[in-house]
């Protein structure tokens, strides 16, 4: 059996946790950018959370034919997949990248628009100017890196 002591010592224990949880909580609240730092903080988390997404897609040399004919049909095929699945941002996502590194892409946006609702089509034309500039932003990045090599 616990003595009396134990008890009265677990209990202060817990009252000063509690304590310094309630203290720090409070002070936390109080500060004016407590706010402002955290719709930063998530910000930030999401940003990187999106580059991570678009890093982890590998773009192929758009120099090479084949290998960017092939990343084409296969970001296609997963995007509709994706919007098939009702995954609708990763969906577009995908799609806005394959029009991105199409060659002819006013073909293939002429098709979406009959296939796809309105509202998907839409929200695609939104997302292209952005996964484009990505897509520029990475290639000249990767440019860099094989001149730094060589």
């Amino acid at each position: 059996m616990l003595s009396k002591t134990a008890v009265v010592a677990a209990g202060v224990c817990g009252t000063l946790f509690i304590g310094y949880c309630i203290y720090f909580d409070r002070k936390r609240r109080s500060d004016p950018n407590f706010k402002q730092k955290l719709r930063d903080r998530r910000a930030k988390a999401l940003l990187r959370k999106e580059q991570d997404k678009f890093s982890t897609t590998k773009i192929p040399e758009l120099k090479d034919y084949e290998s960017v004919q092939k990343f084409f049909i296969q970001e296609v095929q997963i995007g509709e997949e994706l919007l098939g699945q009702g995954d609708i941002e990763n969906g577009v996502e995908h799609l806005s990248t394959a029009l991105a590194v199409c060659g002819e892409p006013q073909h293939l946006i002429e098709v979406l628009q009959v296939q796809l609702p309105p509202q998907i089509f839409h929200l695609l034309m939104q997302r292209l100017p952005v996964v484009s500039q990505r897509l520029v932003q990475t290639m000249a990045a990767r440019r860099m890196q094989n001149e730094d090599v060589e």
